[in-house]
């Protein structure tokens, strides 16, 4: 599962990517220092792998990851091919969410492409360019589709209407992920892998002084997406720049600790990108190693188990279930199972966040 991040040049996309992972993107002062995607693949920080390690005393600890992708920055015209705009809509259409990133600081040493700090002017040109693309896609099919819904085709009558309500909605200037859509509708366009479909979260930059209290910029953000349904989290790129040069941990706490802070941003992002990919985790736990595993949200037993082995979902028979709370409380395995706290579950459980595992299975 992918997240890229995009925005336009200059407003800290590549310094943010690079804190996010170990992958250096070029971050210099000029548009367009992106050109080919990075990729960072990104460990998911998670306190409950701690607190478990601390009870199994496991050989290692293995955490889960997600995927950061950096796009190219993005300028008007970009859906008729203006700057690196084909490729860079070709990239996002890889990848499964959006990190926004919109500039909330002024800083005259910094150039913004348009020559002045406007973060809704900002989303706005981004949210055009996109809007455009998905508008010819839909175009595109609804000619195909029109012409069989003239022949009285049932499909193609239904398909028609559901792409003319997402046509409308895309010229009144609306992304496709706030169309009052029915599963049906959604059905009609799956194919065409809409760009504004995609779930987003909005990254408002900030300098030092507006890290924790936030400023006009931001608020003016707040305002802009207030009927979007989007997580905004607000981050200084330069003090992250800084926490990411400090490689002692105590010493990053007491950096985040002077500045009021209680985690770095960084640490923010990811746990709310984990959450916009609609992700959760499981836990395997044992004395050779505790590792957290990724699924989606709605996986039951057997697919879970099928993210460790297909032979595992194959040949599934019964998982052995501990909640995580149960397992704190007892301090293991052995002592939840003598309580009671150890469920055998079947193929149609669904597996929950926090949940710790240990799958029966016959190959």
């Amino acid at each position: 599962m992918q997240c890229g991040i995009v925005g336009l040049p200059n407003v800290g996309k590549s310094t943010l990517f690079n804190c996010l992972s170990n992958a250096k993107a070029q971050a210099a002062n000029f548009p367009f220092c992106t050109i080919e995607p990075n990729i960072g693949v990104i460990t998911v920080p998670d306190e409950r792998m701690n607190e478990l390690a601390k009870l199994v005393n496991p050989q290692r600890l293995v955490p889960t990851t997600i995927e950061i992708v950096d796009i190219a920055g993005l300028v008007k015209g970009a859906s008729k091919g203006e700057g690196l705009g084909n490729q860079f809509l070709a990239n996002i259409r890889e990848t499964d969410a959006i990190i926004h990133v919109l500039r909330c600081f002024d800083d005259d040493n910094i150039i913004h492409v348009d020559g002045s700090i406007n973060p809704i002017r900002d989303k706005e040109i981004i949210d055009t360019e996109l809007q455009l693309k998905d508008l010819d896609s839909i175009e595109k099919k609804l000619q195909r589709v029109a012409r069989a819904a003239k022949t009285g085709d049932k499909d193609a009558l239904k398909g028609e209407a559901s792409l003319q309500k997402y046509k409308a909605h895309l010229e009144s200037g609306q992304s496709a992920r706030s169309v009052q859509a029915t599963e049906d509708d959604k059905k009609h366009i799956a194919d065409l892998q809409l760009l504004t479909i995609k779930p987003v979260m909005y990254v408002c930059n900030v300098d030092e002084g507006a890290v924790v209290t936030g400023n006009k910029y931001v608020e003016m953000v707040r305002e802009a997406v207030k009927n979007e349904n989007a997580e905004i989290l607000v981050i200084s790129a330069a003090i992250e720049s800084e926490i990411s040069q400090l490689e002692d941990y105590n010493d990053r706490i007491a950096f985040l600790s002077d500045l009021g802070l209680k985690e770095s941003g960084v640490a923010k992002l990811i746990k709310a990108a984990y959450k916009l990919l609609n992700l959760i985790t499981y836990f395997t736990a044992g004395v050779q190693e505790v590792r957290a595993w990724t699924i989606p949200i709605g996986f039951k037993a057997p697919q879970a188990a099928g993210v460790i082995h297909t032979d595992f979902e194959k040949g599934f028979i019964k998982a052995e279930v501990i909640k995580l709370e149960d397992f704190k409380k007892y301090g293991s395995e052995t002592a939840c199972r003598d309580v009671g706290k150890l469920s055998i579950e079947g193929k149609e459980y669904l597996v929950q966040d926090g949940d710790i595992m240990h799958f029966r299975f016959n190959v």
